[in-house]
């Protein structure tokens, strides 16, 4: 059997299994089956919500923002300055990492460093603005800038490594598709 073939088998076989269990889960009343069963719906629903214009609005990127504009923003040749403008950019992504990896596969496309992607990345994950403001009114506004002051340099230094790391090894990103 070819293992391509194998592996999708093996797959459905896998999401059956999980289907199967949460509907007895169901049927039977069993808790931890039914909260996995809640939990799947609760995230498919909030990534329909975002998805989508999330993607209509990487589409608009796509078509309307010339390569030229990102080489020069997010390029090679843009240093420390890009690195900065992937963190402004990342700060005002919605959506999470759901959309922060389109994006930043997009913005690979267009010329970016692969270092500003890792930084824009990383702040996606960190540094988002709602994020920020509800960190701050339940944890403090000083312990928002003391993690923010920490985690945005390592971000950066780490970006810039792994980049350079990988730009040593001639890396490309391959289309998935």
């Amino acid at each position: 059997m070819d293992v391509e073939i194998a592996k999708r088998y093996g797959k459905i076989a896998g999401l059956l299994a999980y289907a199967v269990f949460v509907g007895v889960s169901f049927w039977r009343g069993y808790g931890p089956g039914e909260d996995m069963g809640r939990s799947l719906a609760y995230f498919t629903t909030q990534m329909a919500e975002i998805l989508p214009p999330a993607f209509i609005l990487i589409g608009l990127f796509e078509v309307w923002v010339k390569k030229q504009t990102v080489e020069r923003h997010f390029g090679k040749r843009a240093g420390l300055r890009g690195h900065i403008g992937g963190i402004l950019l990342a700060s005002t992504t919605v959506g999470g990492l759901y959309v922060a990896f389109p994006v930043a596969y997009s913005l690979y496309r267009k010329g970016a460093d692969l270092g500003v992607i890792f930084t824009y990345i990383g702040a996606s994950a960190i540094c988002r603005v709602p994020m920020t403001i509800f960190e701050a009114s339940f944890v403090g506004l000083k312990f928002s800038v003391i993690r923010l002051s920490v985690s945005i340099p390592l971000v950066i230094f780490s970006s810039m490594a792994l980049g350079s790391f990988l730009r040593n090894r001639n890396y490309r990103v391959e289309n998935g598709g």
